[in-house]
């Protein structure tokens, strides 16, 4: 069983820091074991391929690994960006490979793109990475669905993606985007046509469940 006591701090919350979605976390034995497939069996994303991006380290480890379990169990294919291959550590210590490096990344190959949060996304400036902005930009002109979560956000903001956009963001990046010109809503989270976002750690499954609506509509 993966990420039993993460699911069971996202429901707790039991603390929230506003320097970057900071929940308390325990991995008791690092395995990173999986959910029982029933819990997250509900929607069919078979031949769906969806791109979450992180950052170089300090990514937000629930965003990351609650949403691709649940993207995974319903059968789409995950890939993992960030500014180049290898191997990435979250805030709370997990750890996954970087299958590509975002420079490398053609977006006509997925169906949507995730961008994770975490404290990474301001320590490593990536609302001001051009690779970053680039691929959020892409993404929007190709009308593929993109979700943010988190501090994650403040990257299709940057790219004027959220501009005159219903959005959601974690309580530190709140300014930031509406700077840009989003309608801050602060729900959990917050779907505008193809744009899904989400508040935080707390809010990671049900924010893997409204990108996978999105890209079932009907």
């Amino acid at each position: 069983m993966r990420y039993r006591t993460v699911v069971a701090c996202l429901m707790l919350c039991i603390s929230v820091s506003a320097s970057g979605c900071i929940t308390e976390y325990t991995d008791s034995d690092n395995t990173n074991d999986t959910h029982d497939n029933e819990v997250f069996k509900m929607i069919d994303l078979s031949n769906k391929t969806i791109l979450m991006v992180i950052a170089p380290s300090d990514f937000r480890d629930e965003e990351l690994f609650v949403p691709k379990e649940f993207f995974e169990k319903n059968g789409a294919e995950v890939v993992i960006a960030s500014e180049k291959k290898g191997t990435a550590k979250g805030m709370l210590g997990g750890t996954t490979p970087i299958d590509l490096s975002i420079s490398d990344a053609d977006i006509s190959n997925y169906d949507a793109v995730v961008f994770v949060g975490g404290s990474g996304i301001k320590s490593h400036k990536l609302y001001e990475n051009e690779a970053y902005l680039k691929l959020a930009t892409d993404a929007s002109s190709s009308e593929k669905v993109i979700g943010a979560i988190c501090l994650g956000p403040m990257v299709p903001a940057a790219a004027g993606i959220l501009s005159e956009k219903n959005a959601t963001v974690f309580e530190s990046g709140t300014s930031y985007i509406t700077g840009k010109g989003a309608r801050y809503t602060g729900a959990e989270v917050t779907r505008d046509g193809r744009i899904i976002t989400g508040i935080g750690p707390h809010a990671a499954e049900e924010f893997a469940r409204t990108v996978s609506k999105a890209l079932t509509p009907g």
